[in-house]
This record gives C-alpha cells, structure tokens and sequence, in this order.
C-alpha cells in the first residue's frame, strides 16, 4: 500500500532468495524497515471498498496483491474464498499469518514482488489490489501482471487514493510517476474486458493506521470477457 513512500530502483535479479522471496531484495527490505518500525502499521480491518464490491459475488479464488498485515486475505478467507496472499515484506507476512492463525482461516502467502512471482495464468476469479505500490516500469510489467492473473470471467478490482496520481508532498517523500494508478491499468484494457466501474468516490475508511487521512478512493472494477 502507498503512503507517501520513497521509491527503490527496478528489480535487478528476479531470483528466490534463501528466505524464499523472488523479487528485489532492496524493495522486500525497505518495507520490512518500514513494517518493523511500528508494531501495526495498518488498521487490522478490511478495505471499505473491498468489501462493498467483492460483498455479492460467488466466492471463488482470489489473489490480494500487496497483502500488507493481512486484513483483507482474511476477511475474504472468511467469507468463503479460496486466497491466495502477495506481498513483498517478510515482516508483514508474519503479521498476517499470524492474523489468519487467529481467525482459524487458512491463506496461501506468497512472499514475492507481483511481476516476479510464480503464478499461474488465469487463474483467480478475483484480483484485489488495494491501494498497491506497483512500480512503474516502460514494458507496464506490474499493470500486466495483474491483467494476466484474471481468469476468463474473473474480475478486476484495483483501488488507490484518489488524487495521489498527481499529488506530490511538500517533502518529497515520492514521485507519483514512479507508481501504477488504476487509470494506468484502465488504459490497457482490451476489447476483452468490459469495464463495469471506474469512478471516484467517498473512502469508508478505517479508524487508524497508516493512510487513515486519505478521504476518496478512485476505484476500477473490470471483468475478463475471455
């Protein structure tokens, strides 16, 4: 999830590491500091948005990309779906598992950057991902990823902070260039995707964590026509 956050440079070595992590070590790093800096970082309680699209659907398989602490895995774990977890931290996916232990559900993690990890192809009914913090790269890997991921009539659902895609802060914690916005991904949406949502709207936001301070969301909702 992004909250003002300072970027890393692009991954140079996709290969799993002792730890099992595929990705840039740099990136996994930065977020377990950051992790590791606060005992909870987000609220422990599932994205508004999330729940408002995903509450009237068939559960199926999902993949929550950019899981953070686990919230949203767990939520969705309970409500009958098949998940699978991504997320880059180490230090967050021993806070969800540990999350998921305590509400008796059981989430596959995968401890991998999304345009590295091993995930088979049209797969999931659902693709969630949660004001993520995909790096932007000239080839569009990250927007790819997440297109390639959804099986035929799957949907879906990138939600980000409505705004952020042109706002830069005052300390120049990030560059809004460097990061994926749902518009981004919008953009490459073939004539085998139907676009069932795409609109900017009040946030129900958590009480606490980081990004508590974020008003609106900006929320995509595509479904995979074949």
């Amino acid at each position: 999830m992004i909250d003002d956050i300072a970027p890393g440079p692009p991954a140079p070595d996709a290969a799993a590491s002792a730890d099992g992590y595929v990705g840039d070590r740099t990136v996994a790093a930065r977020w377990d500091e950051r992790y590791a800096d606060r005992e909870q970082l987000w609220s422990g309680q599932p994205n508004g948005a999330l729940v408002a699209e995903v509450a009237g659907l068939t559960p199926g398989r999902v993949l929550d990309v950019g899981c953070g602490e686990g919230a949203d895995a767990v939520w969705l774990a309970s409500h009958g779906w098949d998940v699978t977890a991504l997320e880059v931290s180490g230090v967050a996916l021993e806070r969800a598992a540990r999350h998921a232990d305590d509400a008796g559900v059981t989430v596959r993690w995968v401890h991998a950057e999304l345009t590295h990890a091993k995930l088979a192809p049209a797969s999931f009914d659902l693709v969630s991902a949660q004001y993520p913090a995909l790096l932007r790269t000239p080839d569009a890997a990250a927007e790819h990823a997440l297109l390639a991921a959804v099986a035929p009539g799957g949907l879906l659902l990138v939600v980000h902070h409505a705004g952020m895609d042109t706002h830069q802060p005052p300390d120049g914690a990030f560059d809004p260039a460097d990061y994926v916005w749902p518009t981004m991904v919008a953009a490459l949406l073939t004539d085998g995707w139907k676009v069932e949502l795409h609109e900017e709207r009040p946030r129900v936001a958590p009480d606490g964590g980081a990004g508590a301070h974020h008003a609106d969301d900006l929320v995509l909702r595509a479904r995979r026509l074949h």
